[in-house]
């Protein structure tokens, strides 16, 4: 009976993850969205858009927080969390139409949103999402 509950636990974990197909993992994927030099700023979260894309594929997503930003590892793991699960959110609800232009988005926490609550996060997420143009 406890490899059951196991498995379900398995299977809850896989439906609130950012499914693989929208992450962002290479490097050489993160600095050619960085040279692009087009960014937004709000509530101390900054939005990198890569380039505009040609072909039908999923906007490639990465969340960032610097060792520069807060030294314990545990406050800089819980913004990217939070912005990740605001992303996934606005996502599956369909709130986020300008992302599809985009091959690459990037997320960077800075100190002025490490304190924050997921709601303000959430809205500063969308706030970025809507400025894209």
């Amino acid at each position: 009976m406890q490899q059951v509950e196991i498995y379900l636990a398995c299977c809850v974990l896989v439906e609130i993850m950012l499914k693989k197909q929208f992450r962002l993992k290479s490097k050489s994927a993160f600095s050619a969205t960085y040279r692009i030099k087009n960014s937004y700023h709000s509530g101390g979260i900054t939005l990198f858009a890569g380039k505009l894309k040609q072909q039908d594929s999923p906007v490639k997503v990465g969340f960032v927080v610097s060792k520069k930003t807060h030294k314990r590892a545990v406050k800089r793991n819980r913004l990217k969390r939070l912005m990740r699960e605001a992303f996934r959110i606005l996502q599956k609800n369909n709130e986020i139409p300008n992302t599809d232009k985009y091959m690459s988005l990037i997320f960077v926490g800075h100190e002025r949103a490490l304190g924050k609550s997921f709601d303000i996060v959430k809205k500063n997420v969308k706030n970025l999402l809507e400025e894209l143009k």
